[in-house]
Order: C-alpha cells, then sequence, then structure tokens
C-alpha cells in the first residue's frame, strides 16, 4: 500500500489552480497556430489577439480570463494508494482554497439562493475514479461562464447519428450567441442520464489532437466538427472557418429505448492542467 499525505495532495492542487488559470494547454495553443493561416482577415486578427493574451498571461503571471470560475477536480486513484493526514476530498478543498487565493484569481462561487459569494471558491466539484495501481492522478479543469449552455437530453428511441447531429449543432449554435468562439465541445453519448453529462465533461479532458480509440467515433466527431464550423461563426464571434477547434466524444452502453446525450461547451480559454502523485 502506497501512502501519500494529506498536504502533499493540497500542494499540488494549490499549483494546479494556478497553472491552468495562466497557461493554456499546448494542444490549444498549436490548434490556434494550424487554424490561422485558413482564417478570414478578421478570424487571424481574432487568432492573433488570443495568441498574444495567452503568451501575455504566461509570462505576466495573470490569469488567462478574467472568470476564474470553479474548480471541478478529475482523480483517478490507484487501489493501492492511501491518503492520510485527512481525507482527500478535503485537501482537494484545502488546495483549492490557498491556489485562488495565492493566484490572485476572482472567486466566482456562491449559495446558489441567496447568490452571497463564500469567498474562497470552495469546495471543488470532485469526480473519482478508482483503478488499479498505487498512482493518483489529478486533472483540474477550470468551468467558467461557458458552461452556462452546456446541457443534457434524453433522445427518443430510434435515434442516431443524424439526431445527435442536429441537437449538438443546435446547441452550438445557440451557445455562440454567449460564449467566446472558438469553441470546444464534449459529447457525451449513452450511459444513463447523468453519465452522458459527466462523460461529456470528462472528454474535454482529452488533448485536440489525441485520436479517439474508437474509431466509429472518430468518425463522428470529424462530422459534427465539420458541422459546427459551417455556421461561421468564426474567432470571437467575427466570422470566418473556425468556429470550433474540436469535438471530443465519450460513449457508454444505454437502454435501447432511448438516448441519453450530454453536450458540454467549454470557450477557447480551455484551463486544465494535471498532475500525477
Amino acid at each position: 500500500m502506497r501512502v501519500i499525505s494529506s498536504q502533499r495532495v493540497a500542494d499540488a492542487v494549490a499549483l494546479l489552480c494556478v497553472e491552468a488559470s495562466r497557461n493554456l494547454p499546448p494542444d490549444v495553443l498549436r490548434a490556434f497556430l494550424s487554424r490561422r493561416a485558413g482564417e478570414s482577415p478578421a478570424g487571424k486578427d481574432a487568432f492573433r489577439q488570443l495568441l498574444d493574451n495567452a503568451e501575455l498571461s504566461a509570462s505576466l503571471g495573470l490569469p488567462l480570463c478574467q472568470d476564474c470560475g470553479l474548480a471541478v477536480v478529475f482523480v483517478r486513484i490507484g487501489q493501492e494508494v492511501r491518503v492520510e493526514g485527512g481525507s482527500l476530498r478535503d485537501a482537494i478543498a484545502l488546495g483549492v482554497v490557498r491556489g485562488y487565493r495565492e493566484g490572485f484569481l476572482r472567486k466566482a462561487a456562491c449559495d446558489p439562493l441567496t447568490r452571497i459569494g463564500l469567498g474562497d471558491n470552495s469546495p471543488a466539484t470532485v469526480h473519482f475514479e478508482v483503478v488499479e495501481g498505487d498512482a493518483l492522478e489529478l486533472t483540474l479543469a477550470i468551468e467558467d461562464a461557458s458552461a452556462d449552455y452546456s446541457r443534457a437530453e434524453v433522445l427518443p428511441a430510434g435515434s442516431g447519428a443524424a439526431q445527435v447531429r442536429e441537437y449538438v449543432v443546435r446547441r452550438v449554435a445557440d451557445a455562440c450567441r454567449g460564449v467566446c468562439a472558438p469553441v470546444l465541445v464534449g459529447v457525451g453519448l449513452g450511459g444513463s442520464f447523468e453519465q452522458a453529462a459527466l462523460n461529456s465533461k470528462r472528454a474535454l479532458l482529452r488533448p485536440l489532437d489525441r485520436p479517439n480509440p474508437d474509431p466509429g467515433l472518430t468518425e463522428l466527431e470529424r462530422d459534427l466538427e465539420a458541422a459546427i464550423n459551417r455556421l461561421g461563426v468564426g474567432p470571437l464571434g467575427l466570422g470566418g472557418a473556425t468556429t470550433c477547434l474540436g469535438v471530443n466524444a465519450l460513449a457508454a452502453p444505454c437502454r435501447q429505448d432511448s438516448l441519453p446525450l450530454g453536450v458540454s461547451i467549454q470557450c477557447h480559454s480551455a484551463r486544465r492542467a494535471s498532475r500525477s502523485l
């Protein structure tokens, strides 16, 4: 049995909060660069601004966006790992409090009814996955206002790729009225209702340039991306070829009489970071 101290977990989460807020993932930066060449003049200038923003954020130690959102932590914990000195969930919460305080990040968490700010952005939303081995992997994603346009639906029996495409494209078209394009889109297919929603969020953790291990989903992803880009919203809503940087899908078996479908919308500031302990 491998023992990891709760303090080490809290330290790691605090660093992830700051790292994710200041440094755009390399796969997103590569997507900016590769898409810029084929853009309209307005689209090219928009990508220039996004790249300049990413460079300034990293060099000056400032957040990529003023919306520092909520911390969502995905935990993969090996069966041979034990956290001592406190609970794993409490350690993650402590790390979020420290990270948002030490990184001078805006605290967005509030009471859902009174709307009074909680002051420290804790607790984080935490999703646990137990796996084999003795490693502890933490991935922190920042959920900003673009998530306001995420949705989950149960499509009727007989629904297939065409109905999925229609729903996803409609959701993105609606989202682009209030989200800073180009967007990243996570799609959760099948499973239970809540699993579809979670899988759509989890799908966004896969780097844009890492192929889907399921060939059938790869084809669906390309089809959805092409259909979304035909909307013509373009970078920062100025028109152009790139409304969507990529679509990532994750599937699970479901009942025969329905098709749960989750769609997570993420703006171009796709802030996520990972660390293994």
